[in-house]
């Protein structure tokens, strides 16, 4: 019963990006398109995951002086990880998200959850925090990519919706719409949220 709560805390209550309002960086700047969304939430979770799980199982082997640095270089070798993979698999995604990619080191959300949970929780309380905080990540930015993709060019995941005669609304695509979006959404959730509905 613990284990679902940690995982459905990230889902809805304490989702990273419309409850929290933190890892803003990448919020903002990838989700232009569904794809660039996708790759980066998928990215990020990764990076959750593997490091609760590796800080979660050392946590008593870290002096507590010297957690955050090791924390960080724990997040960072598997942010190498994903960099590496992305170039050499998917380089039009790498080229997309560009320095992005290396900027989830210092990700709001990765860093916190390892000092509020990973740190002080055993290891199969910690999977289920990053997984339910990683998806919670994920389906906000892509929530939030399929709006400013389809308002701003016509599309979801490259596949023309509205066809020729909508007008374009670049603004979507670029930084002021993804504040308009996340503004709405944010306010639909608040909506939601106080209806009741979870």
């Amino acid at each position: 019963m613990q284990l679902l709560e940690d995982f459905k805390n990230g889902l809805w209550q304490e989702n990273p990006v419309f409850r929290l309002v933190i890892g803003m960086c990448p919020t903002l700047a990838v989700t232009n398109t569904a794809v660039n969304g996708l790759a980066m939430g998928l990215a990020t979770s990764f990076v959750l995951i593997s490091s609760e799980i590796v800080i979660s199982l050392i946590k008593k082997l870290i002096p507590n002086n010297v957690r955050i640095p090791s924390y960080i270089l724990i997040i960072a070798t598997f942010v190498t990880f994903v960099d590496y993979f992305l170039k050499a698999f998917v380089p039009g995604v790498a080229a997309s998200l560009s320095l992005f990619v290396p900027l989830i080191v210092v990700n709001c959300l990765i860093l916190g959850r390892q000092e509020a949970f990973a740190s002080k929780n055993p290891v199969h309380r910690s999977i289920a925090d990053a997984l339910g905080m990683g998806i919670g990540f994920t389906w906000a930015l892509v929530i939030l990519s399929i709006v400013r993709e389809l308002l701003g060019m016509g599309s979801i995941f490259g596949l023309q919706i509205l066809g020729s005669w909508y007008p374009q609304m670049i603004i979507m695509v670029l930084p002021a719409g993804a504040f308009i979006s996340l503004g709405v959404l944010i306010g639909i959730m608040n909506y939601i949220s106080s209806k009741g509905v979870r």
